[in-house]
């Protein structure tokens, strides 16, 4: 008999989705602890105090109202924090592209935003000769860019792997975290784990399992994985450096694969190929 409640591994949990989705919270929530504590103690000690004066009560459940709506207020900042990413990251690029390799991305982006569920995508060719491509989210809705050499080079079959890995990355709730990650001043150990390490080895999962194809996405990662950005490219850049969670490579300039990451395209490439 079959389980209704059955649930394919390779598809995203309504679970997993919300905690990704959350994890801006939680991160927000712990930077505002030490400040929290301190509120907390004076709270405790103002309501203490009520048999002295009654105001001093009433004070206490003040500050305490006053400090919710003050987190309240950081959450929704936080929250709101890489809403621009697609615009800050398109002033680095020149919009390049000819009219048949435009219709050939929007054909592919077209048919898959229906598989995943993804709408208002834009879609963007940028000059790089680096292989990567990126879904950011923008104040009206979300960017793809895909650079000029990931056009040139990759076959069809591997740039709907690329696509449907960045519309994955969309499924399971991790652009905004991705976003925030790349848009604050942190450590870049600090914004590994508000991206989400491993996040990269799990979307791609998502995407081979929808696109039925895992040696599509298999190939793609293969040539990220062989080639070397040239003098010149973003992706050799302090811009990449602190961008680089929301792109498809995180580690473009790594001259050598790193198999105890599950972010590396050698090890991505691996994976897939023994599905």
């Amino acid at each position: 008999m079959l389980d209704p409640n059955w649930q394919s591994p390779y598809a995203p949990s309504a679970d997993e989705r919300l905690a990704n989705q959350h994890a801006v919270r939680r991160f927000a929530l712990k930077r505002k602890l030490p400040q929290a504590i301190v509120v907390g103690v004076v709270v405790v000690a103002l309501i203490a105090l009520v048999s002295v004066s009654i105001w001093l009560g009433v004070l206490g459940g003040v500050v305490a109202l006053g400090y919710g709506l003050d987190i309240r207020r950081s959450l929704a900042r936080y929250e709101r924090q890489g809403q621009s990413l697609g615009s800050d990251i398109r002033e680095h690029f020149v919009i390049a592209g000819s009219t048949s390799e435009r219709q050939r991305l929007a054909t592919v982006l077209d048919r898959l935003s229906a598989t995943f569920g993804v709408d208002a995508v834009t879609p963007f060719i940028v000059e790089d000769p680096g292989y990567n491509a990126a879904l950011v989210p923008d104040d009206q809705g979300y960017v793809l860019f895909v650079t000029t050499g990931l056009m040139d080079a990759f076959e069809l079959i591997e740039l709907e792997g690329v696509v449907a890995h960045c519309l994955a990355r969309q499924r399971l709730g991790l652009l905004a975290r991705q976003g925030v990650a790349s848009s604050m001043n942190m450590s870049d150990d600090a914004r590994q784990n508000l991206a989400g390490s491993g996040s990269c080895y799990r979307a791609d999962e998502v995407a081979a399992a929808a696109i039925r194809y895992p040696l599509g996405l298999a190939g793609a990662l293969r040539k990220c994985a062989r080639q070397v950005p040239p003098t010149g490219s973003f992706f050799l850049s302090d811009a990449y450096a602190r961008w680089r969670w929301v792109f498809f490579d995180v580690w473009s300039e790594r001259s050598s694969a790193h198999l105890d990451d599950l972010d590396d395209v050698e090890l991505r490439a691996m994976a897939l190929e023994e599905w």
